[in-house]
């Protein structure tokens, strides 16, 4: 199977989900009030500034480091965030399902407070397993999305090898993509999501050598900075705690 030249996730802008959420956190509260279902929560002011800023990093590379495809969730936040990086570059995108967030069944809006007040067997329950494997009811564990960017990853190297290709979507994806390309265990991955917040509008990426993806960036945010738009690093609702 032939490998792509490069592959770059970047994690959406900062959304309203974001924002509602860090705020249910700090005040102690069970339940993220978020009127929107998860797939059409959108980017928030800061979310649009930092995809803005994507965009600048995006035009300013050289014509031959540009990306061929992009790829790119189907959630509003996700969606919207690819529409501003990508205005101007006359970059392909495409929609994949298969990039949407980590669903999370009856977790679903509830802070970790909540988690531990309303549902305490699936608390004690995740401890157990761990974040890896631990399945909530109606949801998806990390190993289950692991499947489907599999498939995503086994596609988009077929269809383009040797192709430049841009994945926007979602902190579990960011994650998980590292953890496909570069062969990492679930310890390795777990250490790694344990110390790392990922930031809204970050940059990660590979870079082919020998015919093998090596790491070039990861969590990157020079861009953001320098374009001023602050980086947020806010997880997504109901990340739960390593």
């Amino acid at each position: 199977m032939a490998e792509l030249r490069w592959l770059g996730v970047v994690r959406h802008g900062q959304s309203t989900g974001n924002v509602l959420a860090e705020a249910a956190e700090a005040e102690g509260l069970d339940v993220i009030d978020i009127p929107e279902r998860d797939a059409d929560v959108p980017l928030s002011d800061l979310g649009r500034d930092q995809a803005a800023a994507v965009n600048r990093w995006l035009l300013e590379l050289p014509q031959d480091e540009q990306p061929d495809l992009a790829v790119v969730s189907p959630y509003l936040r996700t969606r919207q965030t690819a529409e501003i990086a990508l205005a101007g570059t006359g970059v392909a995108v495409v929609q994949d399902e298969r990039l949407r967030d980590r669903e999370l069944g009856v977790l679903d809006l509830l802070t970790a407070r909540g988690v531990e007040a309303r549902l305490p067997g699936e608390a004690a329950r995740r401890r157990r397993l761990g974040k890896f494997y631990y399945r909530p009811p109606g949801g998806e564990s990390w190993a289950d999305v692991l499947l489907r960017m599999r498939s995503l990853l086994r596609d988009v190297r077929d269809e383009h090898p040797g192709g430049r290709v841009l994945l926007v979507g979602h902190e579990a994806v960011v994650l998980l993509v590292r953890y496909l390309v570069e062969g990492l265990t679930e310890s390795e991955l777990l250490g790694i999501a344990h110390t790392t917040t990922m930031a809204n509008g970050s940059i990660s990426s590979w870079r082919a050598d020998d015919g093998v993806l090596r790491p070039e960036w990861f969590n990157a945010v020079d861009h953001l900075d320098r374009h001023g738009a602050p980086p947020a690093r806010q997880e997504d609702v109901n990340a739960e705690p390593v």
